[in-house]
């Protein structure tokens, strides 16, 4: 007989929650929308939790004139406005404690030498241990100067018994060629296991669940392959325009923001075979394996599609098109939307095609995962009693309504045989009673136990821009994208592009 283990005394035991030992979180960029209302309400959430030490400490470091009790005032009103869990003093008087301000340019000496002698006294007064993490909520382009600034001051160098790990938020560069270079000098300056690329889609539970749902059940594993899946749809809407976001956006566009990214990584979550187990290796060399057997589909002007939204109606409000907003340049040719057809060279998926699309000014804002199967080879109905019957469908729904969809056919009630479409729906909202916390609150824990699982390395950024550069380079020697009209599912050249190919777009 096997001997019963207490789940509590089983320090494997994956249920228990972790909580981070003694460190500090330096952020630089503090004053951006990103720090504001996800980096530093989150790190609250975590204390909120219960999951941050006693000793913990956050370190701003900014060229603003300010003193402690100033950054941690930015660092309240974060809270208060886009916290997760709810405000408690109690809580906030013991994450205030560890809050300090440092001043400095990025290229600043001083300022680095100021923010190693506040590190140096945090370690000594709060027994942060050492433990460092530097998060990068900053412009790619400022990398480079702040980790050899982070390498000339010392504060990149492990010291024995503690580390040192930086963070950084995409774009992972904008082309291939780039993101080599950037990942050859963070990479000189830190391990890349001190290296922690943050993809937030990849903190969300859903994203996550994937894995569970197909490692963890006999039900899906068997036919998540070509033998029964068609097509697979990866979509990712928003409604949303680009208002005021033009110094980031413009010559960036949806495929280097979106695709290259989040959802590549998300295709590579669904076509990865059974890792060995959960770890960091075994994970990440999964993915690897399906991104670098992935390629898109030819040729490029049939398989690929890009538009930019001009002016319409968002549900009841009229809006303006994107040469109009702020910030934009009249004959800027940045795409607000992209669709590619991809194809995975395996055993697994061969014959399926992946295809992606994002947008800007969309009927609504969706992310989701869709398997659509192939029809049954023989149906022994009229044609007139199964006219109504689609392709089944398991869609998973990273956001907003997070869940499990299965679509299938059923009998319609009454006399006549008669098959129409049916969902059956599983909601996270409805199934469990504790809220799933916000993908930064886990990608950040993840950071400060050392945990990179979820973190994508050298070799997946790599071969996500071996996959987009080819599509990259034929939009940037063929015109303009075409237009769409706001509140739309983007340019008819997108319906074309599946039709060509026998298929059609889902409409969430």
């Amino acid at each position: 007989m096997s001997q019963w283990r207490n789940p509590l005394r089983d320090k494997r035991d994956k249920r228990m929650p972790h909580i981070a030992g003694p460190c500090a979180v330096v952020i630089f960029g503090v004053t951006g929308d990103l720090a504001r209302k996800k980096v530093m309400p989150a790190i609250y959430d975590l204390a909120n939790r219960g999951l941050l030490p006693a000793n913990f400490a956050l370190v701003g470091f900014a060229r603003r004139d300010w003193s402690d009790e100033d950054f941690a005032k930015l660092v309240f009103d974060s809270v208060k406005d886009h916290a997760r869990t709810p405000f408690r003093q109690e809580v906030w008087d013991r994450l205030a404690e560890g809050i300090r301000f440092v001043q400095g340019t990025f290229d600043d000496d001083k300022g680095y030498e100021r923010l190693a002698e506040s590190l140096d006294k945090l370690d000594a007064e709060r027994g942060t241990g050492g433990n460092h993490a530097f998060y990068l909520s900053i412009p790619p382009n400022a990398f480079p100067v702040v980790c050899e600034q982070l390498k000339k001051s010392g504060l990149a160098n492990k010291r024995e018994g503690s580390w040192s790990r930086v963070v950084i938020e995409k774009p992972f560069g904008h082309d291939l060629q780039s993101a080599r270079e950037l990942n050859s000098v963070v990479n000189s300056i830190f391990p890349e296991e001190s290296v922690f690329r943050i993809d937030h889609y990849l903190g969300k539970e859903t994203v996550q669940n994937i894995l569970a749902l197909r490692f963890a059940n006999e039900l899906y594993e068997p036919i998540w392959n070509n033998n029964y899946v068609d097509s697979v749809q990866i979509t990712m809407a928003e409604d949303i325009g680009l208002g005021g976001r033009g110094g980031y956006y413009d010559g960036v566009g949806a495929a280097r923001d979106v695709i290259q990214n989040h959802l590549l990584q998300l295709m590579a979550l669904t076509a990865m075979e059974e890792p060995v187990n959960f770890g960091p290796g075994d994970l990440q060399a999964e993915k690897i394996k399906v991104l670098s057997a992935t390629q898109v589909m030819q040729p490029l002007d049939q398989t690929t599609a890009r538009g930019q939204y001009v002016a319409g109606w968002q549900g009841s409000s009229k809006v303006v098109g994107l040469l109009e907003e702020e910030g934009f340049s009249k004959d800027s040719t940045t795409e607000t939307y992209a669709a590619i057809a991809l194809e995975i060279d395996t055993r697994r998926w061969a014959g399926v095609p992946f295809f992606l699309r994002t947008g800007k000014r969309l009927g609504r804002r969706v992310t989701e995962i869709a398997l659509i199967f192939k029809r049954a080879p023989h149906l022994p109905f009229d044609k007139t009693m199964t006219e109504e019957l689609g392709q089944n469908a398991l869609v998973i729904r990273v956001q907003p309504d997070e869940g499990i969809t299965t679509r299938f056919g059923s009998k319609v009630p009454g006399s006549a045989m008669e098959v129409r479409d049916v969902n059956m729906d599983f909601s996270y909202g409805s199934a469990f009673a504790e809220d799933s916390p916000e993908a930064y609150e886990r990608l950040i824990l993840d950071v400060l136990l050392g945990e990179p699982s979820l973190f994508p390395v050298n070799r997946e950024v790599e071969f996500s821009w071996e996959i987009l550069d080819p599509v990259l380079e034929y939009w940037a020697s063929h015109g303009k994208p075409d237009s769409y009209e706001s509140g739309t599912w983007g340019p008819s050249s997108a319906d074309e592009m599946l039709h060509r190919m026998g298929r059609e777009w889902r409409r969430p």
